[in-house]
């Protein structure tokens, strides 16, 4: 125990700078782009569901967040709003950079994100052919991160002090997902643990969808941590992360209050595509 303890230790420091510097590089996409691209998002009417997977792959904090804001609005449509929802990747970009995984491995995993969002807004926009009819108005913007605490837009609180709650945040998840994983693996086995995932690979896929709708960081963390540690395959990786869309989910449903069947309908919907999207990338057997 004192070993795996010592382990999980220094492997969690060791990936702390690197978290820290994308978190400061996300800051100042957030602080230079933010409001501006919810703004074009909002007049794009049928590309939205494309700029919205191109700009929602950004790694920037609050942008899934922002696109509820606007759709309880009535500013976007359904197929821009899970566009977003789908390519946001969250945590995903900083954990990975901090466990040595490759940036091309990286970069191709977002390319397959923007393209799933881009197809699943489309043909959601397509399929229900209509904008959505203003509920709410565009000021619930103002209270977009306010459950995290994040201060995420708010320029008085500079770029260091979010980027290092962030840091703070994240890395006390990886620590205790490690720690978790290790346990786990030194409990079971880690041939046994392996075998089990690759032989479960289709109910790995649903409970990894289900693992990545938790509204915070958390998800998107113990995914792409259970991927670096060659825990899960790349389907169950992609339908995680396709789902974990950060705070947006909840925000939908805090401002978006007086639909909660248009709701539930949309959490199903982008869940549905998360698991759609993994087991054709099982069947197709799509290495990442």
């Amino acid at each position: 125990m004192l070993d795996l303890l010592t382990d999980v230790i220094l492997d969690t420091l060791k990936i702390l700078p690197f978290l820290f510097l994308t978190y400061l590089a996300m800051e100042y996409l957030e602080h230079r782009m933010g409001s501006r691209a919810a703004v074009y998002l909002a007049e794009a009417r049928w590309k939205g569901p494309l700029i919205g997977a191109a700009v929602g792959v950004v790694p920037q904090c609050g942008f899934s967040a922002t696109a509820a804001g606007f759709y309880s609005g009535g500013l976007l449509t359904a197929g821009t709003l899970l566009a977003v929802f789908l390519s946001t990747s969250d945590e995903m970009i900083p954990v990975m950079l901090g466990s040595s995984i490759a940036v091309t491995r990286i970069l191709k995993i977002l390319a397959w994100k923007v393209v799933i969002a881009s197809l699943t807004g489309l043909l959601v926009d397509f399929i229900f052919r209509k904008r959505k009819r203003a509920i709410g108005t565009a000021h619930h913007i103002s209270d977009l991160c306010h459950d995290e605490n994040c201060s995420c837009g708010d320029h008085k609180a500079g770029l260091l002090r979010p980027a290092l709650r962030h840091t703070l945040k994240t890395i006390l998840f990886v620590f205790l997902v490690s720690l978790a994983a290790g346990l786990l693996i030194d409990l079971i086995g880690e041939a046994s643990l392996t075998a089990f995932l690759t032989k479960h690979q289709v109910s790995g896929i649903f409970f990894a969808a289900l693992i990545g709708l938790i509204p915070n960081c958390a998800a998107s963390v113990m995914i792409t941590t259970l991927f670096a540690s060659g825990l899960i395959t790349t389907g169950q990786l992609m339908a995680g992360l396709l789902v974990s869309a950060g705070v947006g989910v909840a925000v939908l449903f805090r401002n978006n209050r007086h639909c909660m069947a248009e709701n539930l309908k949309l959490t199903g919907i982008l869940y549905a595509s998360g698991v759609i999207w993994g087991l054709m990338l099982m069947l197709l057997h799509v290495e990442i």
